[in-house]
């Protein structure tokens, strides 16, 4: 359930998408798809709260672009949103961090994410959300929402902490909650069970998506329009993956499928899904054992099942971290830590530095999302300031002028 072990590093079709499971380009979608060897791309750079990080987690078909920004100073992070090219603080709720950490597709102003509160941890857990903060603040972390300029917070199934990753356009939000359980198989500072939960559409519902049979947790980690949602079901360990990601699944329609692993143990994590249910994501290379991490990218097709995604020339490890209906995923190809960005498509992987037009003064480092005109949200090192930071990158051919709710003339 993370993207890196280091905390930086840590479209509606209606009626005509509903019905198919494979999804074929059209010519309205030749731009986004580019030449044979890929598109080109103008990065366009984001600003930060005033620290030197800022990352793109997400995009959606608004060009609207999620993530997180360090304040001055570097010591906290608060979640953001990037209409434009101005970052908006999303605020946290009385803690010093907060974050949008997941992909989430929808195109009605609904953001989720997580947020620390003003409580002191009254068990000393770590919890889900210190992994992706700068340091450990004691706080007790929820899953929240924001909306019209406000924030609120999910409910837990009666434990302390939350997390929420992804909310689709019908109002359906998920993530995962604890339990007031003591349960047995957690490790380290990690103390209750959790379990993951479906919340909406209304304010007040919260739904139990269970695990798979002999697992005590479960997290979910995206959905999409047709209800479907994917996640992890394991034991406790620490929260954070490991062998609380035994298996990767998927739930729709009231049951739960297990979308196999790569041959290794543990790390078996979705990270996004499209409406057809296409999953992408990140599980251990064949033979590694659970307490070792060597990720590799996934695509899981209803049809093929769970198919490694290939690694850029000398790369030994990475994570396929977004999708867009026309399954072109996006995310990281890594040699050891030295990560960079990347697109799959059409069976290849191709480094996205060497795919910028203008715009880049660096080199692309995650690429965190993509959306339905093959528009890139993720981050990249600036090599004239030594800063990381968030972009836009659009598709040479596909307009950016006029987004709603973007920066009018800014771009």
């Amino acid at each position: 359930m993370r993207r890196e072990m280091t905390w930086w590093w840590a479209v509606v079709m209606l009626g005509a998408l509903a019905c198919s499971q494979e999804a074929t380009p059209t010519a309205a979608s030749t731009a986004a798809l580019g030449q044979v060897d890929g598109p080109r791309y103008v990065v366009l750079p984001l600003g930060s709260l005033g620290g030197t990080l800022s990352q793109g987690n997400s995009i959606n078909d608004l060009g609207w672009v999620g993530g997180l920004s360090a304040l001055a100073g570097n010591a906290t992070v608060h979640a953001t949103i990037w209409k434009g090219r101005t970052p908006t603080d999303l605020g946290t709720l009385g803690g010093p961090n907060s974050a949008v950490l997941w992909p989430s597709k929808n195109i009605i102003g609904l953001v989720a994410g997580v947020a620390e509160t003003d409580q002191d941890q009254p068990l000393g857990e770590t919890w889900s959300c210190r992994f992706f903060f700068p340091s450990r603040t004691g706080k007790t972390c929820l899953g929240v929402v924001w909306e019209h300029g406000n924030i609120r917070a999910l409910p837990t199934w009666g434990g302390e902490n939350g997390f929420a990753t992804s909310a689709n356009n019908f109002r359906q939000i998920v993530g995962w909650a604890e339990t007031p359980v003591l349960d047995p198989s957690c490790t380290g500072r990690q103390k209750r069970q959790f379990i993951a939960a479906m919340w909406g559409p209304g304010n007040d519902e919260m739904h139990q998506l269970s695990p798979l049979p002999g697992d005590s947790t479960s997290a979910a980690t995206g959905i999409n329009d047709r209800g479907q949602a994917i996640g992890i079901s394991g034991a406790c360990g620490i929260a954070v993956g490991g062998v609380s990601a035994r298996r990767a699944v998927m739930w729709e329609g009231g049951s739960i499928t297990d979308l196999g692993t790569l041959g290794g143990e543990g790390w078996n994590t979705p990270m996004a899904l499209n409406v057809w249910g296409d999953v992408v994501g990140f599980a251990n290379a064949a033979g590694t054992p659970v307490d070792t991490f060597v990720p590799r990218p996934f695509l899981w097709t209803r049809r093929d099942g769970i198919k490694p995604l290939p690694l850029l020339p000398g790369h030994d490890n990475g994570q396929a971290l977004g999708i867009n209906v026309w399954r072109q995923v996006v995310g990281v190809s890594c040699a050891g830590s030295s990560c960079q960005g990347v697109l799959w498509q059409g069976g290849n992987v191709i480094d996205l530095t060497s795919h910028v037009l203008t715009g880049l003064t660096g080199t692309i480092t995650n690429a965190g999302d993509i959306d339905d005109l093959g528009r890139i949200g993720g981050q990249f090192l600036d090599s004239s300031t030594g800063a990381t930071t968030a972009f836009r990158a659009i598709p040479a051919g596909v307009s950016h002028r006029g987004m709603h709710g973007d920066d009018q003339g800014e771009d």
